[in-house]
């Protein structure tokens, strides 16, 4: 292998992944010069990254495509005038995206008896919205297929806070995924976290729960679908309740949407 010129060297290494062309550059100074070149990082870029790029001068002088890689990887990047955040997977390079709340449909998300619109710290969009009373909810997500890394299997998550959300124990929301216009899997889940059951729901079907992330936020898989056929097609992600009981304690961030690898 030390034989053959760095640039076909660089040609292999492209068609492995970063993880391994990562381990690859130990191999020797000319693995590792190889490992390191534009030709290499250049593959490991989606096609449409310029897009991204074009938002974000600081990125545009980036000093080399694996420092715009790694960059991209590092932190998500906030787009679409901050109503949606992207990031490249470190290890494989596959497209991440969160839909912030400004990006949703909410219903009555614009009648301020129903709903407020808050900055909060620890949240990467300038807004969340807040839940103050409602007896209808519903939240919709889109996005485009042809956005997301082809022949993936991707899983969407709805990230969220509450606070002993008034009657989400009691009445656990409908949650679906699946191509506009086309077949939608649904199932029932709780928003509530286990720790805030009392004696009084110990008969209460025991439904999935969210989960705590590292910054403190809770998510549930809304579900699960694969990006392969049409790229035309447009992936919808629904939460419902629409039993009428009041409803209020719930703050959202938004929707990611992330391949299931990374889970």
């Amino acid at each position: 292998m030390e034989l053959l010129p760095e640039a076909c060297i660089a040609s292999i290494l492209s068609r492995t992944t970063p993880k391994d062309a990562c381990r690859l550059s130990l191999v020797s100074k000319t693995f590792c010069s190889a490992a390191d070149s534009d030709t290499v990082w250049d593959r490991f870029l989606p096609s449409d990254s310029h897009s991204i790029v074009s938002e974000f001068p600081s990125l545009a002088n980036a000093p080399s495509k694996k420092a715009l890689y790694l960059a991209l990887s590092d932190d998500p990047v906030i787009i679409d005038e901050g109503k949606k955040s992207f990031q490249l997977d470190r290890k494989n390079g596959k497209k991440r995206y969160m839909l912030g709340a400004r990006d949703l449909s909410i219903s009555l998300a614009n009648d301020e008896r129903h709903w407020c619109w808050k900055k909060l710290p620890e949240s990467r969009f300038p807004e969340v919205a807040e839940l103050l009373l409602t007896w209808w909810l519903l939240i919709i997500g889109r996005i485009k297929k042809n956005s997301l890394t082809p022949n993936t299997q991707y899983g969407a998550f709805l990230v969220f806070k509450m606070v002993r959300g008034f009657k989400f124990y009691d009445y656990p929301v409908v949650l679906s995924v699946g191509i506009v216009g086309g077949h939608s899997i649904n199932k029932r889940v709780n928003l509530c976290l286990e720790s805030l059951e009392d004696e009084a729901h110990d008969q209460v079907e025991r439904l999935p729960g969210p989960s705590v992330r590292r910054d403190e936020w809770l998510e549930i898989e809304i579900g699960e679908f694969s990006n392969s056929g049409l790229e035309d097609e447009v992936i919808e992600m629904r939460v419902m309740e629409i039993n009428g009981f009041i409803k209020s304690s719930l703050i959202i961030e938004g929707i990611k949407v992330r391949p299931k690898e990374d889970n």
